[in-house]
């Protein structure tokens, strides 16, 4: 909640800074409102406690009432969620609590199709770090909500050994050995590999994810019977909604998109005085 306050409080500041200007001008103090947060189009919800959160924080006394959970589909002309309050403080609020419900909910509903596109095959849909620098913690949220499945938070919470990490550790089995004497037991340890022989080299050296990068169709069914389940297959890497059941289809345990935070559309969402 602490992490959520602060990108809440950075936002309202960015937004009001010395103060609202067209509110002050024109509306009475302690004029009190309804309004409602309506869809104007299908998508999966995400957010909606995070928008009632810019308004707890602007006035205490706000209500607001949600009628849609998270995880939810939504479609066009519902109502998520009513709010009753002093005008000026749900104006100062609209449009950040917009810009967090609009923007989680879109990430919420690019997840739930990639989810939807592999559903029967086994594999699990999971983010990566490419987030927004500053709202990862909602972004990650609504992976979750749209039924995904969150890789590592940060570079603090898992050990991933990438080609440049390989580079210059000086090889595979040397960055593998090296990972398993610093880090605790509980982290699991995944190694990038780009071709069946960097594959093998990564089950030897007992790495406990291996990571398939930009590999074809054909590759990946090979590296999914080379690793017969000794450690957790992810494939990456070319990845969108016309490719994932193919890929998905190869027998891999995981499928990394990070198109689900970096390129997904805001759902659209209006705020609306009754």
């Amino acid at each position: 909640m602490l992490e959520i306050d602060r990108i809440i409080r950075n936002a309202l500041q960015e937004d009001i800074g010395l103060g609202d200007v067209t509110t002050l001008a024109t509306v009475s103090p302690g004029k009190v409102v309804r309004a409602e947060f309506v869809a104007k189009e299908d998508f999966v919800l995400s957010g909606i406690d995070v928008a009632r959160r810019v308004f707890q924080l602007l006035d205490e006394e706000v209500a607001f009432e949600k009628i849609i959970e998270d995880g939810q589909s939504v479609r066009r002309g519902e109502v998520l969620a009513w709010l009753k309050g002093e005008a000026s403080f749900l104006l100062q609020g609209e449009r950040v609590a917009l810009n967090l419900l609009q923007r989680m909910s879109g990430v919420a509903t690019l997840t739930s199709r990639f989810v939807k596109a592999v559903e029967g095959t086994g594999a699990t849909i999971v983010d990566t770090r490419k987030t927004t620098p500053g709202l990862r913690i909602l972004e990650k949220y609504s992976v979750r909500s749209g039924g995904g499945r969150n890789h590592r938070t940060s570079l603090y919470d898992g050990v991933l050994i990438k080609e440049n990490h390989i580079a210059a550790a000086g090889g595979i089995a040397t960055a593998v050995g090296r990972a398993r004497d610093y880090a605790p037991h509980t982290l699991k340890i995944e190694v990038e590999t780009r071709d069946l022989a960097e594959v093998g080299e990564a089950l030897e050296a007992g790495a406990d994810i291996i990571l398939l990068d930009n590999m074809d169709l054909e590759t990946l069914c090979s590296a999914v019977e080379l690793i017969d389940g000794r450690a957790l297959a992810e494939a990456s890497g070319g990845v969108n909604l016309e490719t994932v059941r193919e890929i998905a289809e190869t027998g891999v345990d995981l499928i990394s998109v990070g198109a689900m935070t970096h390129s997904y559309l805001a759902a659209d969402i209006s705020m609306l005085f009754r």
